[in-house]
């Protein structure tokens, strides 16, 4: 495998780390649905992404979830390694959103580069920076944005990342994402069929207005 395809930082790392990478680092096959990491309980090691989409998301007390980020081919995760990183006080849960194949670092390995290696954890730094980043914009979008332009921005997006305007999702998949209720989603969708944005069938989501969800997302 050529590792400096999918690694960034792979060209920075001395051959010492590079050999300790390539004679340690193992594929995994994975399928839709599978969790990778769930919060505490496991600690899988960083995760490159080979193909395929990954989900990070918490659970809160009630059991809602709410989408973090999503993780896309060349994509790196490390929060799947939080038993190396000792200020991670929330639980994050990694779950296969699509059959995937992602290479997996195993987390002594990666705690050993973390301290060895300033470009490894420089590398670190950035993604962790970045995932902030996800995360304070989420927090934006949920307290500042109202539910119709965010479940309207989602549609759009999940359609971008489907190339079809014909969604097969859940109801409940989507609060999932957003972090609401169920119910909540499928009044939502109702005023958008009646808007003429979607059209609603059961287990699936016509865009029939990308323009006007576009419109109402801004």
């Amino acid at each position: 495998m050529d590792f400096s395809t999918y690694f960034p930082v792979w060209d920075k790392l001395t051959p010492t780390h590079q050999e300790t990478i390539s004679q340690t680092a193992f594929r995994r096959s994975v399928s839709k649905g599978t969790i990778l990491h769930n919060g505490s309980v496991s600690c899988l090691g960083m995760l490159l992404i080979l193909s395929g989409q990954l989900r990070s998301y918490i659970v809160s007390d009630e059991g809602r979830e709410i989408t973090l980020y999503r993780l896309f081919e060349r994509d790196v995760c490390i929060f799947s390694a939080s038993c190396v990183m000792q200020n991670i006080q929330f639980e994050v849960i990694i779950e296969a959103e699509k059959d995937s194949e992602i290479l997996v670092l195993p987390p002594h390995i990666y705690k050993a580069l973390m301290e060895e290696s300033a470009p490894m954890a420089n590398f670190s730094n950035q993604i962790m920076a970045s995932h902030f980043s996800e995360v304070m914009w989420l927090i934006e979008q949920i307290m500042w944005k109202s539910f119709d332009k965010r479940l309207a921005a989602f549609l759009v997006e999940e359609s971008l990342l489907e190339n079809t305007d014909i969604l097969k999702i859940t109801h409940e998949k989507i609060a999932n994402h957003l972090g609401t209720a169920r119910e909540v989603v499928t009044r939502m969708l109702r005023y958008f069929q009646n808007e003429n944005l979607v059209r609603l069938s059961r287990g699936t989501i016509e865009i029939t207005d990308k323009k006007g969800l576009e419109k109402l997302s801004e």
